[in-house]
């Protein structure tokens, strides 16, 4: 492992990554679009426009952890200065173990899931995150509810 300097300096690049166009708009369909209730909706992801948006987040935050994992970041710096992964892990958790048996993919998201359940209050940040994510999905069907109500009404 590095100086906590040579950590910083790779958690800024992982960041100025993040920042990149075609990366902030792929997370911000992931976080705000893309809801699976089902292994089947992730399938369905995979086949459609939003693939490239699906893959470019999870892999991403799969690598980012795997630099984690094999100690090439400090885990306890990654986790202070991200809580994205865990959303991530949060939203796909519990489907990974059968879109892993469907495709014959047993190490997909492994680092991923590695790093986050490794963490001492994983299941307490899991739990926090979903229902932060289910409340940020009901605000916005009501809200887009009433602005489709309230355009309808001035027609």
């Amino acid at each position: 492992m590095g100086t906590k300097q040579e950590d910083v300096n790779i958690l800024l690049r992982l960041y100025e990554m993040r920042r990149e166009e075609t990366m902030r708009q792929a997370r911000d369909w992931f976080t705000t679009d893309f809801n699976p209730q089902s292994t089947q909706d992730i399938y369905d992801i995979l086949v459609s426009e939003h693939s490239p948006k699906y893959r470019m987040v999870s892999t991403y935050w799969d690598m980012a952890c795997a630099f984690v994992n094999h100690g090439a970041i400090d885990e306890q710096l990654f986790n202070d200065v991200n809580s994205e992964h865990v959303a991530v892990y949060a939203k796909l958790q519990p489907f990974m173990a059968e879109f892993r048996a469907a495709t014959g993919t047993p190490w997909y998201l492994k680092h991923l899931e590695e790093l986050v359940t490794r963490m001492p209050d994983s299941e307490e940040r899991i739990a926090t995150l979903r229902r932060f994510m289910k409340r940020r999905l009901e605000a916005r069907e009501q809200r887009e509810g009433k602005k489709i109500a309230s355009n309808t009404q001035a027609d």
